[in-house]
């Protein structure tokens, strides 16, 4: 493997971000390769590992490479989505949310008819772990609306939203600050597992809507969208 150019002292989870873009790009790794551990990268880039462990968190949201528990962390994918995420960052908070009241509706029916016992071991978990987080975990919050989804059995679903959601949390944060983003309505992400236990498309997609109906009120308040 060629050696990773040294990353500067500024901004150093961007530049860590941006030479392993490069790497992908470049062919270093082969789609369903094992990339280096973070320790191996860390010393070839000079960084930290906590920064490698950042910047690949980073990819794993943008859908390049998957972390798997005890394997390491795989490629995904080497297309470089940053023209896409460009023009997600320029969108309106409020043309993005409605986005993800369309594809979470729409995945929160399939979801109802589609999904099997694991699909709803794997939902009561994540709204497990969403309860003992709490109610502004934006990271228990992606997994669980991600294993939603993932109960859709659509591989081209699964793969369009994993890409989508980490630049959903990005733009609202954009927009309305940290400490301005709504809290997590855990009542309502009971009520959206309850409706796809039930396997009652109705009800999940009314429940989505319940759901995103306070982060589309508190951007309107803002005036967000264009």
């Amino acid at each position: 493997m060629a050696a990773l150019r040294a990353a500067g002292r500024q901004s150093l989870v961007d530049t860590v971000v941006d030479q392993l873009r490069d790497q992908l790009a470049q062919g270093e790794w082969a789609v369903g390769d094992r990339i280096p551990t973070e320790h191996a990268l860390a010393e070839q880039l000079g960084v930290g590992r906590n920064t490698v462990r950042e910047a690949v968190r980073v990819l794993v949201h943008a859908g390049l490479l998957e972390s798997r528990q005890g394997n390491g962390t795989f490629v995904r994918s080497v297309a470089d989505p940053a023209a896409v995420l460009r023009g997600m960052r320029h969108a309106g908070a409020r043309d993005v949310t409605e986005l993800r009241v369309a594809l979470e509706a729409e995945a929160a029916r399939l979801a109802a008819a589609r999904r099997d016992t694991h699909d709803l071991l794997r939902l009561r978990a994540a709204l497990t772990t969403l309860r003992e987080k709490g109610d502004r975990d934006a990271d228990a919050d992606m997994a669980f609306h991600l294993a939603v989804v993932e109960a859709t059995h659509n591989a081209a679903f699964i793969e369009v939203y994993r890409f989508f959601s980490a630049q959903v949390h990005e733009v609202l944060v954009n927009a309305l600050g940290d400490h301005e983003m709504p809290a997590v309505d855990i009542e309502a992400h009971e009520a959206l597992v309850a409706a796809i236990e039930a396997a009652d498309p109705v009800a999940a997609d009314a429940a989505v809507r319940e759901l995103l109906r306070v982060p589309l009120e508190a951007i309107a308040a803002l005036g967000e969208g264009t």
